[in-house]
């Protein structure tokens, strides 16, 4: 495999970075795709407002982005610090087994430490076995925390 670097999306970025991100949302998690346009506003508005939320992209020399993750920021009251939610950390499958993964987890770790963040949580489905297994190598913790969602 060709070495990739993990570094932060740009604007240049944006129609190859939506393909995967499609990727991970209708083909690997089985959901509809977005409407028209709605994702594209999403990135643009991550980008224009770095503050609100960032996102690593994994890309091979030739360029072509082959993973991604999705940092949203909010805040921590019981640390009176900001706070990370991991949302999104995919790789394509093609390219699946080659640390990338880790690689994306770590630079998120990284940003999230040398910028102060109390911490950063996230979640992952019951059943996503190769996810908790990278989780629980990188050293995390299942949370006290009990996670809820309403519609």
């Amino acid at each position: 495999m060709e070495a990739v670097n993990i570094r932060p999306a740009a604007k240049e970025d944006i129609p190859q970075l939506l393909d995967v991100m499609y990727q991970y949302i209708v083909d690997f998690y089985k959901c509809p795709r977005p409407e028209e346009g709605a994702l594209d506003k999403l990135v643009n508005h991550l980008l224009d407002n770095p503050w609100e939320g960032r996102q690593f992209v994994a890309v091979t020399p030739s360029e072509k982005i082959v993973g991604f993750a999705t940092l949203y920021f909010t805040f921590n009251t019981l640390e009176a610090k900001r706070m990370a939610f991991l949302y999104d950390l995919f790789v394509v499958p093609d390219i699946q087994g080659q640390k990338l993964g880790e690689k994306l987890f770590q630079t998120c770790l990284s940003y999230i430490r040398e910028n102060d963040y109390s911490h950063m949580i996230w979640e992952t489905a019951h059943d996503n076995m190769v996810a908790q297994s990278l989780y629980d190598k990188m050293g995390a913790q299942k949370a006290v925390w009990l996670n809820y969602e309403i519609k």
